[in-house]
C-alpha cells in the first residue's frame, strides 16, 4: 500500500497514523490553576526529548485543560501511568467540565510536590516535577500554524516508589509502565531484553 497524506486515500476503516507510531509513553499530565482547581489528563503525543537538561514534552489537540494550565502557571506534573492504574487513566480523559477534578473523577490521589504547586498521582510509582520553559503551535510545509499546542517542561524534580527498584535501576516487571497504541488500544510491557551498543566503527562486536 501507499498513499501521500495531503489527499490520505488509504481506504482503511480508520487511519493508521498512530498504530504506526507506536508504542508510545503515556503523558499523564496533572495541573492546579491559580484558582487552585486541578486537573489531571492523559496525553499520546509525550516524550522525554532531552537528558541535559531533563525536558519533557506533551502536545494537546487544541487549549485543553492541561496544556492552558501549565501555560498559565508555568508548571505540570508528569506522572508514570502503569498497567495496574489504567482504568483510571483512561477514566481521567472523560470531557468533564473546566473546575471539575479528574482525580476525583477516577477515585485517585493527590499528593503535593515539592517545588511546582500542582499536585501528583500518589499511587502513580514515579513523578516528574516540570517548569514550562516553552510553548508553540507546530507549523505545516506550507508553513500554516497547526491548531496542536505543544508544551515543554523542564523536569526539576522526580518522585520514585522504589518498590519499582531492582539492583538499582527501574524494573519495567515491576512499573508495568503503560503505553498507547494506535485506535483505542494499549500494551504493557512485559517482556524486555537488552543489547549493548557497538563499540566497533562497523558494528561487527553486536
Amino acid at each position: 500500500m501507499f498513499w501521500t497524506t495531503d489527499e490520505n486515500r488509504h481506504g482503511l476503516p480508520h487511519d493508521p497514523f498512530k498504530a504506526i507510531v507506536a508504542p508510545r509513553p503515556i503523558g499523564w499530565i496533572s495541573t492546579r490553576t491559580a484558582e487552585g482547581e486541578t486537573n489531571l489528563a492523559p496525553y499520546s503525543f509525550f516524550s522525554a526529548i532531552s537528558d541535559r537538561p531533563k525536558l519533557v514534552m506533551f502536545a494537546s489537540s487544541g487549549f485543553k485543560d492541561a496544556a492552558t494550565a501549565a501555560i498559565a502557571s508555568g508548571e505540570f506534573v508528569a506522572n508514570l501511568a502503569t498497567a495496574p492504574l489504567a482504568r483510571a487513566v483512561v477514566k481521567t480523559s472523560a470531557p468533564a467540565p473546566r473546575g471539575v477534578s479528574e482525580f476525583d473523577l477516577a477515585g485517585l490521589t493527590e499528593a503535593p510536590c515539592q517545588l511546582v504547586k500542582a499536585p501528583r498521582v500518589a499511587e502513580a510509582p514515579a513523578a516528574l516535577e516540570c517548569r514550562v520553559t516553552q510553548w508553540f503551535h507546530p507549523e505545516a510545509i506550507d508553513g500554516s500554524r497547526s491548531e496542536t499546542v505543544v508544551v515543554i517542561g523542564q523536569v526539576v524534580a522526580i518522585h520514585l516508589d522504589e518498590a519499582v527498584l531492582r539492583d538499582g535501576m527501574i524494573a519495567s516487571d515491576l512499573a508495568r509502565p503503560l503505553s498507547r497504541l494506535g485506535y483505542l488500544d494499549y500494551a504493557e510491557t512485559r517482556e524486555t531484553f537488552a543489547m549493548p551498543r557497538p563499540k566497533r566503527p562497523d558494528a561487527t562486536d553486536i
